[in-house]
Parts: structure tokens; C-alpha cells; sequence
């Protein structure tokens, strides 16, 4: 065999080595789509949300809840800030094939600031805003439950503002030595009328022009549970009712309701799931 022969050998056998390797990784990959009878993306952690895909027609439940299945086979699942960092997931194929599984997430640490000597006043509020307060909780709760087939949501998501993130997701606040309500959104300093994009398309389900904690509130829905929340709004750009496009201008950066300065407090939910937009949105862009 000469020299010419040799390396057309060799490149012969090298390429049998990459079909195999490429057949061994691609039943693989089969197998442990076969095993879950779903693939899974997005962040195993607790604030993460996980993005489904499975065999159109199955039956997709999570800890013995059924979750909606899109035509194509597409589903969510959230975990919330508290979340066990198990659930259990149970797939029926239409075949009849059935699968169970564990889906394991990580447990997160959350920064806790403690702040005494405030005035009673802006710790604990009065009868009449604790009633406003209430009012105000059902109509935003009445958007979180709406279940629309839509399917906006996938489409990756956008950051709504470019700026500097000057809170995060999960962190509480202890006044008085009284524990609050965890920060469930991430608050993005930019100047005052900035402008508010959508993150992704979706359905104006809330434009309220002053509640007592979040002044001027907006809230859009992208479809099967998963929706935006914007708070301390300056101006508000479209109704609701209206169909927004991702990156439409929709709002303005404001310092409405309980705020101490211009920010965009956002915030993601899958139904009642409250969820961390950082992981769903990615990296900030680099601003100037």
C-alpha cells in the first residue's frame, strides 16, 4: 500500500469513527428523550423557568398537576423563589407510552437587608390603604390566573431597559425587625422617561395609572399562564386590551407609587410562580 493509499485509509476510518460517535450520541440523546418523555430547557434553579417540549397530543403533569400542552407539544414550568428543589413529572404519550421522572433544581441564597428606626407610618399602612391595597391585589391576581393558548412566550425574551441593576430578585427586607414581602422582580435604574419595550409580544391584561405600592402598572400576558409585570411607571403608551409586538415602546421609566427614585421594577409570573426575569432574559447588553 503506498502513501496515497494509506492516508485514504486513514481519512476512511476516520470518518467511520465520527459516524459512529455521531450515531452513538444521537441514540443517546433519543434514549434520554425516550426516558423523560419530554426535553427540558431553560434555568434548574429556584426563580427559574423551564421551557417543555414533548409528543403533540401527550399529557404532561407536574407534581400530579396537569399542565396546558400546546398542538405542537410545548409546556412551562415554573419554580418559584422558595421552591422544593424536587418535583415529580408524569408523561403520557398518545401511543400509550407512560414516563416518570424527578426534575432536581438548586436551592438559591438571597440577600436580606435589615433597617430600623423608620417611622411606624412607612412600615405599617392605614385602614383606608390596606383596602386600596386589597383592591388593588385582585386585579393584578385576576391577570396572573389567565390562561391563554397564545404562544408568545416563545420568543426569547428582551430586557424591557438598558441600565444598571440596582435590585435583584428574592432579596427581603427585614423594618423594624418585621420580615416584608421578598423583592420578586429586578429594578433597572434609568432617567425618567425612558422608554419601557415590550419583552416579548403578548396581551395588555393591566394598565392601572396609580396602585398604592407600584403606581402606574402594567401588565402583559404572553400566553399558558406566563406574563410581565411593570411597575413605577411614568406613562403608559397603550391600553388595555391592546395586542403588543416584542420591542414596541409600551411605557415609560417612571417613580410612581412607593418609589424613591426613576427605575423599572419587572417582573415575571407563571400563574401565581413568581419568577427571576435575569434568568429568563439573559445577560444585560453592555450599556454606554
Amino acid at each position: 500500500m503506498n502513501g496515497t493509499q494509506i492516508q485514504i485509509a486513514a481519512r476512511l476510518i476516520s470518518y467511520c469513527l465520527l459516524c459512529l460517535f455521531v450515531i452513538c450520541w444521537t441514540v443517546a440523546t433519543a434514549a434520554e428523550r425516550v426516558d423523560r418523555g419530554a426535553e427540558l430547557r431553560g434555568n434548574f434553579t429556584q426563580g427559574g423557568l423551564l421551557f417543555g417540549s414533548t409528543m403533540p397530543g401527550s399529557k404532561v403533569y407536574v407534581d400530579g398537576k396537569r399542565l396546558r400542552v400546546s398542538a405542537t407539544g410545548d409546556f412551562l414550568i415554573g419554580f418559584g423563589r422558595d421552591a422544593n428543589l424536587t418535583k415529580s413529572m408524569t408523561v403520557h404519550h398518545p401511543d400509550g407510552q407512560s414516563f416518570d421522572s424527578m426534575i432536581s433544581i438548586s436551592a438559591r441564597e438571597y440577600d436580606i437587608q435589615r433597617i430600623d428606626g423608620l417611622p411606624p407610618s412607612m412600615v405599617t399602612p392605614s385602614e383606608a390603604d390596606l383596602k386600596r391595597i386589597r383592591k388593588d391585589t385582585q386585579e393584578i391576581v385576576a391577570a396572573r390566573a389567565i390562561d391563554d393558548d397564545r404562544l408568545d412566550f416563545l420568543d426569547d425574551f428582551e430586557w424591557p431597559v438598558d441600565g444598571v441593576i440596582t435590585g435583584v430578585y428574592g432579596s427581603q427586607r427585614i423594618l423594624n425587625g418585621e420580615p416584608r414581602r421578598p423583592h420578586f422582580g429586578v429594578d433597572i435604574h434609568a432617567p425618567a422617561g425612558t422608554p419601557v419595550h415590550a419583552p416579548a409580544s403578548g396581551l395588555v391584561t393591566v394598565a392601572h395609572p396609580d396602585m398604592y405600592f407600584s403606581g402606574a402598572t402594567m401588565i402583559i400576558d404572553h400566553g399558558y399562564g406566563l406574563s410581565s409585570a411593570f411597575l413605577h411607571l411614568d406613562s403608559m403608551l397603550v391600553n388595555k386590551g391592546d395586542y403588543v409586538k416584542k420591542g414596541q415602546v409600551v411605557a415609560t421609566v417612571g417613580s410612581s407609587g412607593r418609589s424613591t427614585g426613576p427605575h423599572l421594577d419587572w417582573r415575571i409570573n407563571l400563574f401565581s410562580e413568581r419568577l427571576d426575569p435575569q434568568l429568563i432574559a439573559g445577560d444585560m447588553p453592555a450599556t454606554q
